[in-house]
């Protein structure tokens, strides 16, 4: 009887998380969507961490969350922002603004990577940043995403949860023919 239903217990614990972590993927998917395809949960962008220049408050392989800026000239000496690469705008860069300046009437930031030894080559124009750092950091998770965005990753993450669907599906039949096999046994006697 204890076996029974520590089962019920475990099974449906496990029901739970599965929909929940469904529900959380469905949620993001949506968001992206939404928001131009960068990935939002409550209001901040999440973004992979790909190099160690911020190491070791913020390391290779981290996802962070960003809140999206709304005036890029509001920011100060100290303050985390993720802005765009000059040289490509693809690319984004999370540093620590070092000095804020105003060049040509308009409000630059000189950042640096607390790894790195020098400031970055060129003061961010304030139209580049795209968000501050919150100091929301989850180690490792980065690797995830990064892995996800690729095509074996977007295989493997549609693969695991279908198997594990059909896993599911195959259990609970296999149980629930079980419960009347032993009901129909019962009656028999």
């Amino acid at each position: 009887m204890k076996g029974k239903m520590l089962w019920k217990w475990t099974s449906k614990t496990l029901y739970a998380l599965f929909i929940l972590l469904m529900l959380l993927a469905l949620y993001s998917v949506i968001s992206s969507r939404v928001s131009g395809g960068e990935p939002e949960i409550f209001g901040y962008q999440v973004k992979s961490v790909l190099s160690g220049s911020m190491e070791p408050s913020i390391r290779t392989g981290s996802i962070i969350a960003i809140e999206k800026t709304i005036d890029p000239t509001k920011y100060k000496k100290g303050d985390v922002l993720t802005f765009k690469s000059i040289d490509d705008p693809n690319t984004l860069i999370t540093h620590r603004v070092i000095e804020v300046k105003t060049i040509d009437s308009q409000i630059h930031y000189v950042t640096k990577g607390d790894n790195n030894d020098a400031n970055d080559r060129e003061p961010i124009p304030s139209h580049n940043v795209v968000g501050e750092y919150k100091g929301f950091t989850v180690p490792f998770i980065g690797k995830v995403f990064s892995f996800y965005n690729t095509d074996a990753g977007k295989i493997v993450f549609l693969i695991i949860p279908g198997i594990m669907l059909i896993g599911w599906a195959i259990l609970t039949a296999w149980k629930a023919i079980a419960a009347i096999e032993e009901k129909e046994g019962t009656k028999t006697t």
